[in-house]
């Protein structure tokens, strides 16, 4: 063999052992730890660890409701390098309105655990361990759980309840339809071309995850649901264009899926808080504080 020859197949080598750190360093997500908490809104909390995959634990906030006696329940889960304080904006009107709510990172976010890489799958995990603690909870209705999350945390509530028989509702803002898509958005934007990079580079993250971008996809998790979803997205959202809202609302099952467009960008939560009232609405309806025939008929 030539030295040429020996000189390529060695750079060829190096390229493919460091690929896979390249990639997970380059979608490792940003950690951002909590400096305020519930009190800040005036709100009664318990701080807990909450056991999740891999022998790791979550860190959470509890609210328990505003009245005694087992109340209907909201895991809320934040977006990829968000935290759970990020999601406070939304714990004041929801137990205001007689909900329990648990805000929690997932992990290698805020104060969770550290496991490896994150991805939707991972977030759907945590969420499920979530609703899992929730429904142990003295205070908390088990017969009455919803999830809420954005963005990545959104897709993982649309997987979660595309395979539980047990959640009563599904909250999403501002989820993506296709991760796929999502992510050659992402490449895009930082100038890597598809050909030849970018296609690699999905490759090994399905490979990396387990799932097939399309298996997880909401645009088609969002057609194994049971249970009522709202779908929130701002009509102003650039890095999830409200097409993708839209994409998901046009192949869902049945008539228990709403689909309400704001004004506000990826990020509006403060926008989301001053639209809490359709949000408890939703709730409300769909976990039986009002007719569940009413949500049917109301349903967009």
């Amino acid at each position: 063999m030539t030295t040429f020859a020996t000189t390529v197949l060695l750079i060829i080598a190096a390229m493919a052992a460091t690929f896979p750190l390249l990639v997970r360093i380059g979608f490792r997500a940003p950690r951002i730890i909590e400096q305020g908490s519930p009190e800040q809104y005036g709100l009664r909390y318990r701080e807990v660890s909450i056991p999740t995959e891999n022998g790791k634990r979550l860190f959470a906030w509890f609210i328990p409701p505003p009245e005694s006696g087992p109340a209907p329940a909201v895991a809320v889960l934040h977006g990829w390098g968000s935290n759970a304080e990020m999601m406070l904006p939304l714990a004041q009107p929801l137990h205001s309105a007689g909900y329990a709510v648990l805000l929690f990172d997932s992990r290698n976010h805020g104060k969770s655990d550290s496991d490896g890489f994150s991805s939707l799958p991972r977030f759907a995990e945590d969420l499920e361990h979530a609703l899992d603690w929730l429904a142990l909870q003295p205070d908390v209705d088990a017969s009455r759980l919803a999830a809420l999350g954005h963005s990545v945390g959104a897709a993982a509530a649309l997987l979660v309840g595309s395979r539980s028989h047990d959640l009563a509702a599904v909250a999403s803002i501002a989820a993506f339809a296709d991760p796929e898509s999502m992510m050659r958005r992402f490449l895009a934007a930082h100038h890597i071309p598809y050909f030849p990079l970018g296609r690699p580079v999905l490759r090994y993250v399905q490979h990396a995850i387990g799932h097939r971008f399309s298996d997880i996809a909401p645009r088609n998790t969002i057609r194994q649901i049971r249970c009522p979803v709202l779908l929130v997205h701002g009509s102003d959202d650039v890095t999830v264009p409200v097409e993708d809202a839209m994409a998901i609302y046009a192949r869902r099952p049945g008539n228990q899926v709403r689909l309400l467009i704001l004004a506000g960008d990826h990020d509006s939560s403060r926008e989301a808080e001053r639209h809490a009232g359709e949000l408890i609405d939703f709730l409300d309806q769909a976990i039986g504080q009002k007719n569940a025939d009413q949500f049917k008929l109301s349903a967009t």
